[in-house]
């Protein structure tokens, strides 16, 4: 574990380094008295444990830091900027002790294989997994023209300024002759990240209104995982230096035919793990429910990896299939467990990323930093979001209720939370070509505005919009809510058949809990169990956790 917690803040260990070198020269002598001489690797692993040992340390620095912030409701400072910050001091200390001396430093570089493997599938998966489904799906065409039209108009938008700013060199920073290369940069800062703002809308004493907080939970999600099948289907064509007028229906076919494989992917195996745990005796044994569960979705996100899908869209969808099928086939104590170490891993590692956002401050990347492509940049991303939120909400507005039309005031909002974070920081270090260190620091100089900055005008903002419901009852977290029709008109159509479909053949297969309100007669809240125990015993967990049906 202290190998694994290493190599997050270091890559890789070269004992010829200086000072490093020192030490290793040193520990390979024989000192007087002791014939026993100390090996490279012996050194290497203690420097390991020293890693290790403070990130732990600094973790716990901002988790404390963290609860003092929600504890005396300090919202002008998101929890997720006080671990950037925390970074930046940590970076900044320790530049000042080795200023001249980036080995030392190399700790606290960032690794775009260690983020996307280790610390974003927990976020995504737990994002799915406590989602409102009720509220997702009942704003989903809003949500996905958000996602998916908006992040392309705001990618070609910022790809085509910044190009526009090489070619009249207003910047000398930027190749005016590769497309590709501004179209990369254009997709990889078009990936927002409200961990800011989500957290603030959160807070239960805030009420922050359902509708907007289901709109910017469900484009940021969606919205990563496009932004990403963008980035990879630019790099395809980066090598072109260009790319051709046929070459578009191309790259959107591959953008579709990505997008619908992962969410293939991410469905199908979470109807195979609800499956499994709903004809088996799992439930009778919590840690190899919990166990399982977690290698369900882990192995679902490897999975769409290795066949060169999104992971992100595949994760999201396999929590949200397995929320609605596989909770109510878990034992009380893997029901809770699972919940909880999800969420907690999850806030484990956003607090890792935005330590590293902070710290990268300081790690050198700043040599080819460009200030007036910064500014350029954030003013791309302001006016492309703008010219995203405000015509397709007027567009949305045109197919929905009057009573469900998304206001002036709440577009506002939604423009103002598409903060940028660990996404777009990490795609911005794979950047290819000789500029990737100026578009690096760039993202982060971005990505460190919006989240200490916009995210702080957070609650203000909200204030002021009024956008805080009078009902008490939060967005997230709320099972129950998520599971009662809303309003019979919503069930109409193809809505009506769809959900007949999964409470009549889906649930009885996969598992799932059982609603009044879609039928005229009465049906059971659950089905039998394949095992008939099962049901006594939930039952009798039901009553005992007063959780409800789940």
């Amino acid at each position: 574990m202290a190998d694994a917690a290493a190599k997050i803040f270091l890559p890789t260990v070269s004992p010829t380094s200086s000072p490093t070198s020192k030490v290793f020269a040193l520990i390979n002598k024989v000192t007087p008295g002791n014939t026993t001489s100390i090996l490279p690797g012996e050194a290497e692993h203690e420097f390991d444990a020293i890693a290790a040992l403070l990130l732990v340390i600094t973790l716990i620095v901002c988790i404390l830091f963290g609860y003092y912030v929600k504890v005396h409701r300090i919202y002008c400072l998101p929890e997720s900027a006080v671990a950037m910050l925390v970074g930046v001091v940590l970076g900044g200390i320790t530049r000042f002790i080795n200023p001249d001396n980036d080995y030392d430093l190399s700790i606290l570089s960032f690794s775009p294989e260690i983020f996307f493997f280790v610390l974003l599938p927990p976020i995504i998966f737990e994002a799915g997994y406590s989602l409102n489904k009720e509220s997702f799906f009942e704003n989903f065409g809003t949500i996905t023209m958000y996602a998916m039209i908006g992040t392309m108009i705001s990618t070609f938008f910022i790809g085509v300024f910044i190009l526009l700013l090489g070619k009249y060199s207003i910047v000398s920073t930027v190749d005016s002759s590769n497309l590709m290369e501004t179209m990369l940069f254009g997709a990889l800062i078009s990936a927002v990240d409200p961990v800011a703002t989500l957290s603030i809308m959160g807070s239960p004493e805030l009420q922050c209104d359902q509708l907007l907080y289901s709109l910017v939970f469900g484009e940021s999600v969606l919205n990563d995982a496009i932004a990403i099948v963008l980035f990879r289907t630019f790099l395809k064509f980066y090598s072109h230096n260009n790319m051709e007028g046929h070459d578009i229906p191309l790259a959107l076919w591959e953008f579709l035919y990505v997008s619908f494989l992962s969410i293939v992917i991410g469905t199908l195996l979470g109807l195979l793990a609800s499956f499994i745990y709903r004809h088996s005796r799992l439930n009778e044994y919590p840690k190899f429910e919990t166990s399982l569960l977690f290698l369900f979705c882990y192995g679902c996100y490897a999975a769409a990896e290795a066949a060169q899908m999104s992971g992100i869209m595949a994760l999201f969808f396999n929590g949200m299939v397995l929320s609605h099928y596989n909770s109510v086939n878990l034992s009380r104590a893997a029901h809770v467990a699972s919940e909880h170490i999800f969420s907690t891993l999850a806030t484990l590692s956003e607090t890792v990323v935005f330590l590293y956002m902070g710290a990268g401050v300081f790690s050198g990347k700043f040599e080819a930093f460009d200030p007036l492509l910064s500014i350029c940049a954030l003013s791309a991303c302001l006016i492309g979001r703008f010219c995203n939120i405000f015509p397709l909400s007027w567009i949305a507005n045109k197919f929905r209720k009057d009573d469900e039309k998304v206001p002036v005031k709440m577009q506002f909002v939604l423009w103002f939370a598409g903060l940028r974070g660990a996404i777009a920081y990490a795609l911005a270090e794979n950047m290819p070509g000789p500029n990737k260190d100026t578009y690096a620091s760039t993202t982060l100089c971005i990505c460190m505005f919006t989240t200490i900055v916009l995210g702080g005008f957070t609650e203000r903002l909200l204030t002021d919009m009024g956008m805080k419901q009078t009902s008490s009852t939060a967005d997230r977290g709320n099972y129950t809510s998520s599971l009662q029709p809303s309003s019979p008109e919503n069930f109409y159509g193809l809505k009506d058949k769809i959900i007949s479909f999964d409470e009549r053949i889906m649930k009885p297969m996969f598992g799932g809990t059982m609603t009044d309100g879609w039928f005229k007669k009465k049906k059971p809240m659950r089905y039998k169990s394949y095992n008939d125990q099962i049901d006594t015993i939930k039952e009798m967990e039901m009553e005992e956790l007063n959780l409800g049906d789940l």
